[in-house]
């Protein structure tokens, strides 16, 4: 199976529960199927400036922004696959640009070592270079069922649930724990595609009264940090 490492696509976010995602699924279902991960723990470590840059701009919804992370699916050992990745936004286009690699491979990265001289490799040590001192700064988790229309692999629906945070022992290799973004019951849906929606699930949205949201899980946790540091907030 080949691996896709390059995404350009729309993201639209829905905070749901977990009984709109019940009805969701069922209405879908004869539209949809699993794609290749299905029910999957997806792990990630954000990449930010000590100032926390990349992601203070990003709040400000600006019309371009950007983030570096380094993702796994399920907790990393030393030879798992990892990726890590660029995501950009431009004017409500998002654009993935990732290589695979193991944590080891990435760490080369940061270090001004790795060998890899393909343009996505050059884009990230370009994107390093240009943000100094790039440093771990949040480890988030989430459990993730994501689906592709049968007739139209470019649409997909994910549903995150069980999303956590923290902002120490931030590695692929330390487990599944931290503290919550979400309340209970709450899962957020993400509709990724090339175009517009499929009018058949635009229906499903309408009949179900929901509408987009902005919702960005670093940003949440980042939100956290902050009352954490003034006082207004303690770790879960």
């Amino acid at each position: 199976m080949k691996i896709q490492t390059n995404f350009n696509r729309y993201e639209t976010k829905y905070l749901i529960n977990t009984e709109q995602q019940k009805r969701i699924l069922d209405a879908v279902e004869g539209n949809i199927k699993p794609d290749e991960y299905g029910k999957s723990t997806i792990c990630n470590v954000y990449y930010d400036t000590p100032d926390y840059l990349l992601i203070r701009r990003s709040l400000e919804s600006p019309m371009y922004k950007e983030k570096l992370r380094l993702r796994s699916y399920g907790v990393a050992n030393k030879k798992t696959p990892v990726f890590l990745e660029i995501k950009k936004k431009y004017d409500r286009v998002v654009y993935k640009r990732r290589i695979i690699t193991t944590q080891s491979g990435a760490k080369c990265f940061f270090n001004k070592t790795s060998a890899q001289n393909t343009q996505i490799a050059n884009e990230i040590k370009y994107f390093i270079e240009r943000y100094k001192n790039l440093q771990p700064a949040v480890f988030i988790s989430y459990e993730r069922e994501a689906f592709y229309d049968k007739s139209d692999d470019t649409f997909r629906i994910t549903f995150d649930k069980n999303i956590l945070w923290r902002d120490y022992d931030m590695t692929l290799s330390s487990g599944i724990y931290g503290s919550p973004i979400l309340e209970r019951n709450q899962v957020l849906m993400e509709v990724k595609c090339a175009g517009a929606m499929p009018m058949w699930f635009t229906k499903i949205l309408s009949d179900n009264g929901l509408y987009k949201t902005s919702f960005s899980k670093y940003g949440k946790a980042y939100q956290s940090i902050l009352k954490i540091k003034t006082g207004e907030q303690k770790y879960a």
